[in-house]
Order: C-alpha cells, then sequence, then structure tokens
C-alpha cells in the first residue's frame, strides 16, 4: 500500500464543498502573532490567558470555535474560551492514566479525534506522538487548537487498516471507542498487533455486555441510535479476540456504564445526547431496548 498518495490524496479533502470553510477559517488565524503560550495539561486541556489576546483576536477564536462545531471530545480552554464538548473526555483519561507509561515511547492514538487524549499524554514526555482519524473535522479541530500548542503531534487522516503500513511500529497504542465500530474486530486487532514493536502494548475500550459467557450482541441496524455498530462481546469474548490476535497478559483495568456526567448536550454539541439514546421509561436499556452503554477498558502486550 502507497500511504504517501493515499495521505496526499486525503489532504485534498480541504478543498471539498464541505471541508472548504474550516481550512479557509483557520487561515484566518494567521493575523494572530503567536508565541509559547502557557499550557495547561489538566482536565481541561488549556492553552493561555484571556490578557494574552486582544478583544478582537478573541473574536476570531470565537468565530473558529463555533465553525467548527461539533466538538464530540475536550474539554478544551482556550484563551478563556471554555469549549465544553459533549464528552467529558477527562473522566476516561484519568481512569487509564495509571495504566501506563509513554516516557520515550513511540505513541500511536487511533481513532484520535480532535487529538484531546493525545494533547494530555504529552506532559508524559513520549518520543513520538501520532494520531490515526479520517475526519475531515476532527483534523480541523486539532489544528485549531495545535495552532496555539504549538506540539509536535503528527495528525494522520489514516484508519486502523493503515496502520501495519505506516513508516515505522509503535511501542503503546491507544485505540479508545472504536473497535465496535469495525466489523472485523479480531481482525482489527491482529491489525494493532502488526503495528506494534516486540513487546508493545496496548489499551483500548469498547462496549460490553455482561455475562460469563463467551458472546456477543449483534444489534440490529442500531445501538444507542448509533448505526455502525458491530459486535459488543461480553469480556471473556473480549479476551479470546484478543488472544487470536497475538496478544497475552491482557488485564482487564475497568468496568463503566455511560452517565450523564460523562455524555451529555452543551452549546458545543449536537442536539440531541445520551439522554436521547436510552429508554426513556428504564434508562438500564437502549431506546431500542438493548442494555444501555457499558464499556471495558482492557490492556494487553503483544505476544513475541
Amino acid at each position: 500500500m502507497e500511504l504517501e498518495e493515499l495521505k496526499k490524496k486525503k489532504d485534498d479533502c480541504r478543498s471539498w464543498k464541505n471541508v472548504l470553510p474550516w481550512f479557509e477559517q483557520l487561515n484566518k488565524l494567521n493575523v494572530i502573532k503567536t508565541k509559547d503560550f502557557d499550557v495547561d495539561y489538566g482536565d481541561w486541556f488549556t492553552v493561555g490567558k484571556k490578557d494574552d489576546l486582544t478583544q478582537e483576536e478573541h473574536d476570531l477564536i470565537l468565530e473558529t470555535a463555533k465553525k467548527l462545531i461539533p466538538w464530540r471530545k475536550g474539554p478544551f480552554n482556550l484563551f478563556g474560551l471554555e469549549i465544553d464538548s459533549e464528552w467529558q473526555s477527562n473522566l476516561k483519561y484519568n481512569l487509564i492514566r495509571p495504566h501506563f507509561d509513554l516516557k520515550d515511547k513511540v505513541v500511536a492514538d487511533i481513532g484520535c479525534n480532535n487529538g484531546y487524549y493525545m494533547f494530555r499524554m504529552l506532559e508524559d514526555k513520549p518520543k513520538r506522538m501520532i494520531g490515526f482519524d479520517p475526519s475531515p473535522l476532527t483534523l480541523h479541530q486539532f489544528e485549531f487548537i495545535n495552532h496555539f500548542a504549538k506540539t509536535d503531534i503528527i495528525y494522520e487522516m489514516l484508519g486502523v487498516e493503515h496502520l501495519e503500513f505506516y513508516n515505522h511500529k509503535f511501542d503503546f497504542i491507544f485505540m479508545l471507542g472504536v473497535l465496535y465500530h469495525r466489523p472485523d474486530p479480531v481482525g482489527t486487532l491482529k491489525s494493532l498487533a502488526r503495528g506494534l514493536n516486540s513487546k508493545g502494548e496496548i489499551l483500548i475500550d469498547t462496549f460490553m455486555i455482561d455475562g460469563e459467557e463467551e458472546i456477543c450482541l449483534t444489534p440490529d441496524k442500531r445501538y444507542s441510535k448509533i448505526p455502525n455498530i458491530y459486535f459488543i462481546p461480553t469480556i471473556n469474548a473480549l479476551k479470546n479476540w484478543c488472544k487470536r490476535a497475538g496478544f497475552e497478559n491482557i488485564e482487564v483495568i475497568a468496568t463503566t456504564v455511560t452517565t450523564n456526567e460523562e455524555q451529555r448536550k452543551t452549546q458545543w454539541s449536537f442536539d440531541q445526547s445520551l439522554e436521547d439514546f436510552l429508554d426513556p421509561n428504564d434508562p438500564t436499556k437502549t431506546i431500542e431496548g438493548y442494555p444501555a452503554p457499558k464499556r471495558v477498558y482492557l490492556k494487553a502486550r503483544k505476544i513475541q
């Protein structure tokens, strides 16, 4: 697979009719003189302070952020402007943070969205950080934040299927909230294994169903109003997938039930969120009648 040619084709998306306005809006930011603004790696990934910019510059920041709605991952604080995303991604990050050490490692985030997790991982001082996500919107959200954060993060408009063809391998791969979107979960996990260095590790999360049996739910058409959900396994089924894909030392970090604290509507998101996806008479079920969203977080190491 010739990735450089593919990457060039992906980059051409900036000229698409629905994408060009985002690209043109980002170019307007060049009038703001950038410098080494203060960065805070806390729950709200924060760049700069309000008094770093003029009122005209603040207006341009607000205009740009609004043009890039919906913001699904975050939250971000840019020069005092709070971009309160649909997902409070800090809750997930703080849950997994004690379970990895990225210092001097080459790291990939598959399905990185707008880069919230990668921005926060920089505090760990990885050797290299690369995000993979084919979405033009989240690319431009990332570039908006990174225009001022000025990090060395590389954002590739590629998917997990391109990982094994990339120009180098990784020491640690994150894949958060992606596996249930893949019609071949074992094949996807094998792609992660092929993208790792010897003894490389993965940390993933995915929807799960309760039960000791090695089975999975296959939703009909939609799950929690999401159209592209293929397989939702029990934990034991997920472990079997990982073993078949070439992983060992499989460790379940946590299981969580998605709540309105973590996912909810804001002025920066879609007009529907978790509360609209659940049965109004029984919040333990989705609107389609399936078990309500529950996640399992799992860490594993590539077999030699």
